[in-house]
């Protein structure tokens, strides 16, 4: 038998992998602090260069914007007031909300707002997160501290949503020009976390712990109304279920999760499920030949996947059905359009185009390519001798990656494939993906109701300089007719006429076999009701499906519970690892154990 001392340090470890790190208590007993499960840290809060989620989430909140989305995911007035547009189009007027100041207390102009877009136009680093969004912008100029005015090459038709904080891309963070003038020369070097962050929005960034957790202090003074809670914990779980059980010992206030959990706690009094309409999708990456802007190729892609018979053969060997039934228990949208229905719901591929899961016509594709079987059932190519083999990376902190690689990886043997699951974790795939190291890997993109962000990322533009910097490729896509219609869609006044150049667009896209698009999840989380109130926000649907939620309002519209006893609050931060320890021990720390797949699926 065990000892008692050894099985104790047993606990311990397995309760500290759960927590992935516990945020420090507040420090005052009166403070409310609303602790939210974060998404994947890139460690790097540089507005400049950062585009995960997590980190987003973060900038959108400690930085101001021109505009933010409201709760109809419409642009409305933030650090502009109001604007106007000269009757080209071509020259957009800004006035500037007056009487700000930085957080640490320097005023916030609009001058502020043009040295940040001079710099995007001009710095090609500076330009790695969001300089597609400045592309078509001629000059910008500040005549006074109250007043912003861009002149642009063409009308610009999404100004309003490329510049809107909130959603799942959000627009261009405006940064203190006092703070960073003297990092110009080396803006990929600075991951910003000199705490406090010098910024001005409805949050401060206090406290932050790599992969551990980021605390937030709530600026009550924020003009458009501050927080309702004090401190904002946004910690990271190492697995879903931590996460799942911290949400039920009431450590935890807001939590994703998958839909057997959802079903599990149905019947907590305590915590409230919701279903989000997803607008995030998951797609498996295929690397046809990685290359920088002037055609260098780079990486350990398979060459034999620049071959579009191979492509289209995995295509039609996914069945997408299939994966919402089982792995989404039927909460998504299979799909393998790079847009979510509720954006683009008119547009449907012509019927030669379309993608169904046929792996008779899989086999047949690979037949008439010349890739025939060996005794082993996998596929050969007959100039190279070499096996139809490729390594697929995988997040190994999510399930989600895991459960839909157990299906792909017996279809693909179907029709003679042979996968090497590679699971990475979230940063190491990440870099592997910038420098296509990678053959297949899993990825996830979401976007608001502008989609010019997420079109960006497959656009020439985006692929790395030559020395595998500034680049912000999602697969290494580079098609000149994309990037016309990318360019025309841009200048598009005209809604109508807009939807259908980026209907084109998807459809180049979705013939390409470089995104290999299979479903949109509904995104599903519960909150503890008994402790947060106002946490979600628009109105349900006739599905039961709540809009797309945006952490700029989330985050601002969440109130505390009142209690007998307020100074109790934080009470779950201080003794969260006991907590932990309780519920290893009283049995859920079985499924703990022996449990090796994890956390939050998001992108990144």
């Amino acid at each position: 038998m065990r000892r008692v001392a050894a099985a104790a340090a047993s606990v311990l470890c397995v309760a500290a992998l759960a927590l992935g790190g516990l945020a420090p208590a507040a420090s005052a007993a009166s403070e409310s602090t609303l602790i939210v499960q974060g998404a994947s840290f890139k460690s790097n809060f540089n507005p400049w260069t950062s585009y995960v989620e997590g980190d987003k989430y973060i900038n959108t909140n400690i930085y101001p914007s021109l505009t933010y989305l409201d709760e109809n995911q419409k642009p409305a007035p933030y650090l502009a007031d109001s604007w106007s547009t000269s009757s080209d189009g071509l020259t957009w007027t800004f006035k500037i909300h007056t009487g700000l100041k930085w957080s640490d207390g320097q005023p916030l102009t609009a001058k502020d707002a043009a040295w940040t877009y001079n710099l995007l136009m001009t710095n090609k680093t500076a330009a790695t997160s969001n300089g597609a969004l400045v592309t078509q912008f001629d000059k910008v100029t500040a005549p006074d501290d109250a007043t912003l005015v861009i002149q642009t090459k063409v009308p610009v038709a999404d100004m309003l949503f490329t510049n809107a904080a909130g959603g799942s891309q959000p627009g261009i963070p405006i940064v203190p020009q006092h703070i960073w003038e003297s990092k110009v020369n080396d803006l990929a070097a600075d991951s910003n976390l000199t705490i406090p962050v010098v910024g001005y929005g409805p949050w401060t960034l206090t406290d932050y712990k790599a992969n551990q957790y980021a605390t937030l202090t709530a600026n009550k003074d924020f003009f458009l109304g501050g927080p309702k809670y004090d401190k904002l914990i946004y910690q990271q779980y190492n697995t879903p279920d931590a996460a799942v059980a911290a949400l039920r010992s009431g450590q935890l206030n807001v939590a994703g999760m998958t839909p057997a959990q959802r079903t599990a706690l149905q019947g907590d009094p305590n915590i409230t499920t919701y279903s989000v309409l997803g607008s995030l999708f998951l797609s498996i990456e295929v690397n046809r030949g990685a290359k920088t802007k002037s055609g260098k190729a780079i990486g350990t892609g398979n060459p034999l996947l620049a071959d579009p018979a191979i492509r289209d053969a995995i295509n039609f060997g996914i069945d997408r059905d299939t994966l919402v039934k089982k792995v989404l228990d039927g909460g998504g949208v299979a799909s393998a359009a790079f847009l979510p229905p509720q954006y683009i719901d008119n547009w449907q591929p012509a019927d030669k185009d379309k993608v169904t899961f046929d792996p008779a016509k899989a086999n047949q594709l690979l037949d008439d390519a010349g890739y025939k079987k060996a005794a082993d059932g996998y596929r050969v190519d007959a100039k190279t001798g070499k096996q139809l083999a490729f390594r697929l990376g995988t997040h190994s902190d999510s399930a989600q990656d895991a459960q839909v690689a157990d299906y792909f990886v017996p279809w693909m043997k179907d029709i003679g494939i042979k996968i090497t699951l590679e699971p990475m974790s979230f940063s190491l795939l990440n870099e592997n993906l910038a420098k296509g190291d990678w053959d297949m890997l899993f990825d996830r993109w979401g976007t608001g109701p502008n989609p010019t962000y997420l079109l960006s990322t497959q656009t020439c533009a985006t692929l790395p300089d030559e020395d595998g910097k500034n680049g912000n490729t999602d697969s290494f896509f580079c098609n000149p007719e994309f990037d016309k219609l990318y360019a025309l869609q841009s200048t598009q006044v005209d809604a109508g006429a807009r939807m259908q150049t980026i209907q084109q667009m998807v459809n180049i896209l979705y013939t390409s076999g470089n995104n290999l698009i299979l479903f949109y999840a509904n995104g599903l989380s519960g909150v503890t009701t008994n402790q947060t109130k106002n946490y979600m926000i628009g109105t349900v649907n006739s599905d039961g499906n709540y809009p797309p939620q945006n952490a700029f309002l989330n985050w601002r519209s969440a109130e505390p519970v009142a209690t007998a006893d307020d100074s109790s609050t934080n009470v779950w931060l201080i003794v969260g690892i006991i907590v932990v320890v309780v519920v290893v021990v009283g049995g859920a720390g079985t499924v703990l154990i022996r449990r090796k797949r994890s956390s939050t699926d998001v992108k990144e």
